[in-house]
């Protein structure tokens, strides 16, 4: 049946050999002290709680689901929830990368990242709850008022209450610009919110005492589009005069949809019928405050893939190497059985370590990621803040959207290697299978990250956010390229950086004749940037694992052998991807689909 074991030698390779975790730190005051004593306790008693007490209640979750109240409007989460969130909360998680002026802990977010992946692994929909709060926490951290800061962020950072984003209506969903929620502004400076919201991950339930709700909506006056769009802070119940949830407020769950995967949370229809609400920031300009949370969601969606990745491969390289069928056809392996295990056909093991390469490269890119986002905060130097921030701009699309869609690939085929005990769901496959999908979805789905990224974050600026990420792929192959025994990978990185280089022009100069070839081109163009992204970090990995592999130690040889098959069997996927760019909008458009 299905298992988990954190995987804390691969995280410590990531962070202190590939990143050198270390000497980032000491240039950032606020975690120049952090140690690796500090460093490896948290990841192991993080990975202990993610194995021991969240991993149980993943399945049981999953088949029991949540639970409507229609008479009292409340949601029941899945047995054994609201007690793991409980211990979740007295061991102080909520607050590990928070800021100690509110109670947190103050350490690197790079850490936090780590916890999360664990977190997903184990159980992706009990972790929703607590990943929004989080982002919750960061949105009003750098845009609510003195007085909001101080009444919500401390409930938050201690988990004794949760947050939530409400953005979708049921006539809009990434078309914000289209949302009808009211904002009247009452004498007492307060606001009174109407309208309906839908989608709303832990939107009602039962596991704490309030719920903070983040929710968009105009404005008497506002504009048209976007440009009028307000962000409010909601509590599900109001808090009295000693910061306690008094009487409750005005909002509330209509019902909890009933989906295909992630059953454990919440998705709720959130009714605000006159609710009371105060504006954060200034009016009209919520989206730009909003935005803080939305690329906080879109990365933790996936760190959700990134989880279900490395969970799935755990469980189906174990089955493969015990479920004994056929012979190996060079000859029998296991001459003694009536059959050898599944792990000796060429075929299996592409699919195993296809999923490994995906949930190697996503710990690497993400990591890296998160450790961008630790200079953006807290790096003394101006100008290394804003070039940290806009790289993480640059590439937080391509998180989501590229560990979304390896995950579906990733579980798909590690189903696969189950045959037909992999939709069979005591074995667990067929749930990761479907909570993968349903990543490509939320926070903006993939589509919406590729014109994320191709039009904003690098056609805007004339690609000069690309650019400067390119160069440090250029100072890489040029340091490497002396070296004969990293040619396998310095050769296939230099032609597919030169390849993207050029699609860009490309498809910048047609978008100017016709803004179509950009739609047209978004999709695949992300992926190439993605396996860029990858084979940069399979290089350096590879580096780093030639110079240990004559130790002997079994963990840079797999390291070394997984660089190979992802320069050999993945990368190559770039090819197709890139002609599907270049082929323009014309074969799309051709057809009358009316």
């Amino acid at each position: 049946m299905p298992h988990y074991q954190p995987p804390l030698r691969d995280m410590q390779f990531v962070l202190h050999e590939l990143l050198d975790l270390n000497t980032e730190l000491a240039q950032l005051p606020a975690h120049a002290g952090l140690d690796d004593v500090t460093i490896r306790q948290v990841l192991e008693e993080g990975g202990k709680f993610a194995s021991d007490i969240l991993f149980p209640l993943n399945q049981s979750g999953d088949a029991e689901g949540c639970h409507y109240d229609a008479t009292t409007r409340s949601v029941s989460a899945p047995r054994g929830f609201r007690e793991a969130y409980q211990q979740y909360v007295a061991a102080a998680w909520p607050s590990l990368s928070c800021d100690p002026a509110y109670g947190g802990q103050g350490l690197p977010v790079v850490l936090n990242n780590s916890l999360y992946e664990m977190l997903n692994s184990a159980n992706q929909a009990w972790t929703m709850y607590p990943g929004l709060s989080h982002g919750a926490y960061e949105c009003l951290h750098a845009h609510g008022s003195t007085e909001q800061k101080q009444l919500y962020l401390p409930k938050l950072v201690s988990g004794e209450w949760t947050g939530t984003m409400c953005l979708t209506e049921p006539h809009c969903g990434t078309d914000l610009g289209l949302l009808r929620t009211r904002a009247e502004p009452e004498e007492d400076g307060s606001y009174r919110l109407s309208g309906n919201k839908i989608f709303i991950s832990a939107g009602e339930h039962d596991l704490a005492e309030n719920i903070v709700h983040l929710v968009l909506a105009r404005l008497p006056d506002a504009p048209v589009g976007t440009r009028g769009i307000s962000l409010f802070v909601v509590p599900k119940f109001l808090p009295d005069a000693a910061g306690k949830p008094g009487v409750r407020n005005a909002i509330g769950c209509g019902a909890i949809e009933r989906k295909m995967g992630i059953h454990g949370n919440a998705t709720c229809q959130i009714n605000l019928d006159g609710a009371t609400g105060w504006l954060i920031g200034k009016p009209h300009q919520g989206l730009n405050a909003m935005f803080v949370m939305m690329n906080a969601a879109r990365l933790g969606v996936g760190m959700q893939s990134l989880g279900l990745t490395e969970v799935a491969y755990q469980n189906a390289l174990a089955y493969a190497r015990e479920r004994p069928q056929g012979r190996r056809l060079s000859g029998a392996s296991a001459a003694a059985a009536p059959a050898d295990p599944i792990i000796v056909h060429p075929d299996v093991r592409r699919m195993l370590l296809t999923v490994r390469a995906y949930a190697e490269g996503g710990r690497a890119f993400t990591s890296y990621v998160a450790l961008l986002i630790d200079r953006e905060l807290n790096h003394p130097d101006e100008t290394a803040r804003r070039e940290a921030a806009d790289e993480v701009a640059l590439l937080t699309p391509v998180v989501k959207a590229f560990l979304t869609d390896n995950a579906w690939i990733a579980t798909s085929e590690a189903l696969q290697v189950f045959g037909g005990h992999g939709y069979i769901a005591e074995w667990g496959m067929e749930q990761y299978v479907r909570d993968a999908r349903i990543n490509m979805i939320y926070e903006g789905t993939n589509t919406i990250q590729s014109l994320d990224l191709l039009a904003r974050k690098v056609l805007m600026d004339k690609g000069e956010k690309l650019r400067r990420f390119g160069d440090k792929i250029k100072c890489f192959i040029v340091e490497q390229s002396t070296d004969p025994a990293m040619a396998e990978f310095i050769t296939p990185l230099a032609d597919i950086a030169e390849k993207l280089v050029k699609l860009t022009a490309e498809i910048a100069g047609k978008a100017v004749i016709d803004p179509e070839e950009m739609g047209a081109a978004a999709v695949p163009y992300l992926r190439v940037a993605g396996h860029l992204i990858y084979a940069y970090f399979f290089a350096r990995m590879a580096k780093i694992a030639m110079t240990k592999v004559s130790d002997g130690d079994p963990f840079y040889q797999a390291k070394l052998a997984t660089a190979r098959f992802y320069f050999a069997r993945l990368l190559p996927e770039t090819a197709m991807l890139i002609r599907q760019a270049r082929s323009g909008a014309s074969s799309l458009l051709a057809v009358d689909l009316s």
